[in-house]
């Protein structure tokens, strides 16, 4: 990142009425890459009405990235994560300070690689049961819709590690309320002027009403597990067991439910968005699904995955990595500077957000030589050995780093690897169009034509 003499970091003027609101609103997405293009590793933009305007700093640069998340002087209070807070809980990913030092000793062992390892046998479970239903689409020669089949086999997966159980009767409760839910905390976290939420507004009733429903769904399966721990192997028995380190005192109902919500949406949906793009690009890049056949039937030789293979499917875990890149799930995240910071040469003021963006930062060419193309040996160990660190980085990184970063990769390897040992995929169509809310989503049905493969045995 080149060091300029400027103290004002570069960036457009936008409209007068709302400074580049507008482009946001339009084409989040587009509008980081567009910028990143005109004005370099830092863009200064004005968001809102005179008088409401706030200030971003959009950082793309990996040595930029690492400053803001690897040095720790940067917290989470910015008004998207407290529309996240006040709609799924203060949980893990919204927590700050003690309170989040406290919650993560909680709550770590459940991502302990030991831990992570005794669920790969629930993992395949259900891609296998999953691969039971590609097989009747497959004989019946239909296409599968592969992103509600990922949400559907991912938030069975989270249930049974979450609560110990299966959790069938709560995907249509979730599959209805998580979508309005994302959409309401997206709009409430980029507008410059929010209504307070007590105003009866039809999105706030919605929402309001979704946020109803999935406490109480969440209430009901703690409710169900009768207040005691059961054997210690979910994260329902580890937090009701948790005693805070200062006064040994329980946590207290809510703030249980705050860190089931968090982790509900956050160890189903972005990992189903993961899978789904992973089989989307496969079906459209026959040889490097040849790749990926050749390797699962080498060692998986007809066999479900074991924990033991995860580490040796390394091509598979390349293509979850690439497809990542280009659609990674959280494809931008914000962070405030108390103090105010330098970056690049760049003053960026005291309570500044800065925002950062995988989207964009995955596409820098001078990081990622043809970044549009889909090219699993980017990952290479090899290549990825004299990559800078922050030129990647899906699960954000530093201290606040996704402590389920484990989990998701070696779902998602678990997931591909069960179901391109008996099928290949082919998909119809060549560009999928994406939702920007709380995570990044399909737009709508990714299809995707299914064909038995003769597995060896």
């Amino acid at each position: 990142m080149a060091v300029t003499t400027q103290t004002e970091a570069p960036g457009p003027r936008g409209s007068l009425l709302l400074g580049m609101a507008r482009e946001l609103q339009r084409d989040q997405l587009g509008t980081y890459e567009t910028l990143m293009a005109e004005y370099g590793d830092i863009v200064r933009l004005v968001v809102g009405p005179p008088g409401l305007r706030g200030v971003l700093y959009l950082v793309t640069h990996p040595e930029g990235v690492a400053q803001v998340l690897g040095t720790g002087g940067y917290t989470k209070d910015t008004p998207f994560y407290e529309e996240i807070a006040a709609y799924l809980g203060d949980g893990l990913l919204t927590s700050d300070g003690r309170r989040w030092r406290q919650q993560r000793r909680i709550v770590a062992p459940l991502f302990s690689h030991r831990r992570v390892a005794s669920f790969v046998a629930i993992m395949a479970d259900e891609a296998t049961r999953l691969a039971g239903c590609w097989g009747v689409a497959a004989d019946r020669r239909v296409p599968v819709d592969v992103n509600a089949e990922m949400v559907g086999c991912t938030l069975r997966t989270v249930g049974r590690v979450l609560f110990g159980a299966d959790v069938d009767e709560a995907i249509a409760v979730v599959r209805e309320t998580f979508p309005i839910l994302n959409r309401h905390v997206r709009r409430r976290g980029l507008t410059p002027l929010r209504l307070p939420r007590r105003c009866p507004t039809p999105a706030q009733r919605q929402a309001v009403r979704a946020r109803r429903a999935l406490y109480h769904l969440v209430d009901t399966i703690i409710d169900q597990r009768g207040g005691t721990p059961a054997d210690g192997s979910d994260l329902v028995s580890l937090l009701l067991a948790a005693r805070d380190p200062g006064t040994g005192a329980p946590l207290d109902p809510q703030e249980i439910r705050d860190q089931l919500l968090i982790f509900l949406l956050a160890g189903h949906e972005t990992t189903s968005t993961a899978i789904t793009f992973a089989c989307q690009l496969l079906g459209r890049h026959p040889e490097v699904q040849q790749r990926v056949h050749q390797e699962v039937d080498e060692i998986l030789a007809g066999r479900d995955p074991t924990a033991g293979d995860i580490g040796r499917l390394t091509y598979t875990t390349r293509v979850i990595k690439e497809a990542m890149r280009l659609y990674p799930p959280a494809y931008a995240l914000g962070r405030l500077t108390p103090t105010g910071d330098r970056i690049g040469g760049h003053r960026i003021p005291p309570g500044s957000i800065v925002l950062l963006t995988p989207w964009a930062t995955h596409r820098r060419a001078d990081f990622w030589p043809a970044p549009n193309r889909f090219d699993p040996d980017r990952f290479d160990a090899d290549v990825e050995a004299v990559r800078p660190r922050y030129a990647y980085f899906p699960f954000a990184g530093g201290l606040r780093g996704c402590i389920g970063e484990h989990f998701a990769m070696t779902e998602a390897v678990t997931v591909v690897a069960t179901l391109l040992a008996r099928f290949t995929l082919r998909s119809e169509s060549r560009s999928i169009p994406v939702n920007t809310d709380l995570t990044l989503r399909p737009a709508g049905p990714v299809r995707c034509l299914v064909t038995r493969r003769s597995v060896p045995s």
